[in-house]
């Protein structure tokens, strides 16, 4: 009977495993319309692949590439997480609150805002010179990171 359990339990978590795996797509139809609203908004660069991440075979987030280089995050339901841009490119304006772009623009002449990660208690942005800042909800300063 301790052999059966032993096993039965062996194969929920091989069937498990193989369910978790993450899924590669060239489709944007595969993310929430939330996300692909996102994208048609704020990008001029197409789809260029999608990661599916899985968890126990559900949707956890879905991580997009597009072409230009740009790297989006987006929770299952297709709200945004984070957005990561190459150093020629700034994170569009509507993923920044307006106060943390006053704040960089004022502190920081020249300096692109190259990525947002949304946070339980603000924003973490990374500037084009390596430095990465933490702001509350509001878009106060808090610290460096």
């Amino acid at each position: 009977m301790k052999k059966l359990i032993i096993s039965l339990l062996m194969l929920v978590g091989v069937v498990a495993a193989c369910q978790a795996r993450d899924e590669y797509s060239r489709d944007a139809g595969v993310l929430p319309q939330a996300a692909r609203t996102v994208i048609g908004k704020n990008f001029k660069s197409k789809v260029g692949i999608v990661k599916i991440d899985k968890d126990f075979g559900r949707v956890s987030e879905y991580e997009v590439t597009l072409d230009d280089g740009t790297e989006i995050t987006f929770d299952r339901n297709g709200n945004w997480k984070d957005v990561e841009c190459n150093s020629r490119r700034s994170v569009p304006d509507g993923f920044i609150l307006p106060a943390i772009r006053k704040y960089v623009a004022k502190n920081y002449k020249n300096v692109k805002i190259v990525g947002v990660e949304k946070e339980r208690n603000g924003y973490e942005i990374s500037l084009s010179n390596g430095i990465d800042m933490k702001f509350d909800k509001q878009g106060v300063f808090q610290k460096f990171d």
